[in-house]
C-alpha cells in the first residue's frame, strides 16, 4: 500500500515523484532529518553530549552521498500524535519543564524528567517530539516501497508515561503504529542496539500483529530481555555475551532470525541499529566491526518492501559517526571510498569525548569510514545461548488482545 492510497502525504520539500537514491535492490533510499539535532543537547557530562547525527549527515554531505532529492526535512509530531501512545500528563509536563527550563523534584521523580539520566535542556520537548515526527514521517514515506533511514531516531526506552534511559518519548513504537495504520499486516522490529529495546517490546509484546526480534549484551542496562521472556512464536531475544564478534553476530542471525522471519512473513520491517554494539564503544563490551552492522541491516531489510532504518544508541562519536554515514552509503548503493576527503577527515578529527581515552582512539576511526572486520570463532556460550534460544519458541499461535497504540488522537 502506497502513502498516497493509505492518505499519507508526503512532506511538502519531497514530492512523490522525486527519484531518490537507488538502495536495497532497486527501492529509492531517503534520509530523513531536521535541524534540530544539529542543536546542542543533553548538557555537559552525559553520554549524549556528542556530536552524533550531525556529523552523520556532514560526512554524508562531503562524500557526496546526500543529494538534495534523497533528503527530507520532517516535522515535530504534535501533542494529538503523541497521545497515542504517551500519556497527556506526561507529555504536558515534559513541554512545562522545557519551557520553565527545570523540573521540580515532583516531576522528577514521577515522570524521570530533569535526572541526570533525563535532563532538561533548551528545546528538549521540541527535539523529543521531532525524533518522532521523524520515524512517522520515515514510516509514511517507506510504504511506497522504499527505504526511509532516520538515524536520529531509535529511542526505545522511552515509556508511556516517563522518560528513560536517554529516551523521552518512544519513536519505533510510533514508525510501527503508522505502517500498521496504513494497513500493514505483519511488520517486524529487529531492535541491535546493544541495550534491549524494553520500550518497544512491552508496547507491542501482545499485538500478533508484530514480531520482535533483539540481539543485545546480556547483564547489561535496562536488565530485560532475557531469553526467558520470549515465550511467543513472534518474539526473540538474544542476550549475548561480551566480546560477541563479527562471526557470532551472523551465526545467531542465520540460527534465530531467518526462523522468525519465515514464521511471521512480515511486509514491513522497522529496525533501530544502535552504534553501541561496535567494538569501542564506552557503554557495552560487544566487539563488532560496523561492517557487520551494515551486513545485519542489508539483511533484514531484504525481507520487505517497506524499510524504516532508526539510529539508536552509540556513545563514542567517532565509531557512531562512520557507522551510520557509512550504512546511508550502503542502503543508498554508493561506494565508500578506501580514502575520505580531506574534510572528511577534519570532521573526524574534530570530534571529542570524555568516555573515550586518548589511547584508546584507534587512528583509523580518523581517516576511514569501514572498519576492519572482528571475525572469530563461535563460542560455546553463544552455541547454547542459540540452543536455549529455539528451546523458547514453541511454534505456537499468538494470544490476541488490544495493541498498546490507542487509537483516540484525544489533544492533551
Amino acid at each position: 500500500m502506497s502513502a498516497a492510497t493509505a492518505g499519507l502525504p508526503a512532506p511538502e520539500n519531497t514530492p512523490a515523484e522525486a527519484p531518490g537514491v537507488a538502495g536495497i535492490g532497486v527501492r529509492r533510499a531517503l534520509y530523513v532529518d531536521n535541524p534540530i539535532y544539529a542543536e546542542a543537547a543533553y548538557g555537559p557530562n552525559h553520554p549524549l553530549a556528542i556530536a552524533r547525527t550531525q556529523s552523520v549527515r556532514e560526512l554524508c554531505r562531503i562524500n557526496g552521498w546526500l543529494p538534495a532529492h534523497a533528503s527530507c526535512v520532517s516535522e515535530p509530531a504534535d501533542p494529538r500524535d503523541l497521545s497515542r501512545f504517551h500519556s497527556r500528563d506526561y507529555i504536558r509536563a515534559l513541554r512545562a519543564a522545557d519551557e520553565a527550563g527545570r523540573a521540580s523534584r515532583a516531576v522528577r521523580e514521577r515522570y524521570a524528567v530533569g535526572t541526570m539520566e533525563n535532563p532538561v535542556f533548551r528545546g528538549v520537548f521540541r527535539r523529543a517530539a521531532s525524533t518522532v515526527g521523524g520515524s512517522i514521517t520515515a514510516a509514511r514515506l517507506a510504504l511506497d516501497g522504499r527505504v526511509v533511514y532516520h538515524p536520529a531516531g531509535g529511542t526505545h526506552h522511552g515509556r508511556p508515561d516517563r522518560a528513560s534511559g536517554f529516551c523521552y518519548f518512544n519513536d519505533p513504537v510510533f514508525a510501527i503504529a503508522t505502517l500498521l495504520d496504513a494497513g500493514i499486516g505483519h511488520v517486524l522490529y529487529a531492535d541491535l542496539d546493544a541495550h534491549h529495546g524494553d520500550g518497544v517490546e512491552d508496547a507491542w509484546r501482545d499485538d500478533p500483529r508484530v514480531a520482535l526480534f533483539s540481539i543485545h549484551e546480556a547483564a547489561r542496562w535496562p536488565h530485560t530481555g532475557p531469553i526467558e521472556s520470549a515465550e511467543r512464536e513472534r518474539i526473540c531475544n538474544v542476550p549475548v555475551p561480551r566480546g560477541c564478534n563479527d562471526t557470532e553476530y551472523a551465526y545467531v542471525l542465520d540460527e534465530l532470525l531467518e526462523p522468525l522471519v519465515e514464521r511471521t512473513k512480515p511486509e514491513a520491517v522497522v529496525i533501530t541499529c544502535g552504534a553501541d554494539a561496535l567494538h569501542g564503544d564506552p557503554l557495552s563490551t560487544m566487539a563488532l566491526s560496523n561492517v557487520a552492522l551494515w551486513q545485519a541491516v542489508e539483511r533484514i531489510a531484504a525481507y520487505a518492501d517497506s524499510v524504516v532504518v532508526l539510529g539508536g544508541g552509540g556513545y563514542n562519536p567517532w565509531t557512531v559517526a562512520r557507522c551510520w554515514s557509512g550504512l546511508w552509503a550502503r542502503l543508498s548503493g554508493q561506494p565508500i571510498a578506501d580514502t575520505l576527503p580531506a574534510a572528511a577527515v577534519h570532521v573526524l578529527g574534530e570530534l571529542e569525548s570524555d568516555l573515550v581515552d586518548e589511547d584508546e582512539r584507534d587512528p583509523a576511526w580518523l581517516d576511514t569510514i569501514t572498519d576492519e572486520p572482528r571475525t572469530g570463532a563461535i563460542r560455546p556460550e553463544i552455541e547454547t545461548l542459540v540452543q536455549q534460544c529455539r528451546g523458547q519458541q514453541p511454534g505456537q499461535g499468538a494470544r490476541i488482545v488490544q495493541p498498546a497504540i490507542n487509537g483516540d488522537r484525544t489533544h492533551p
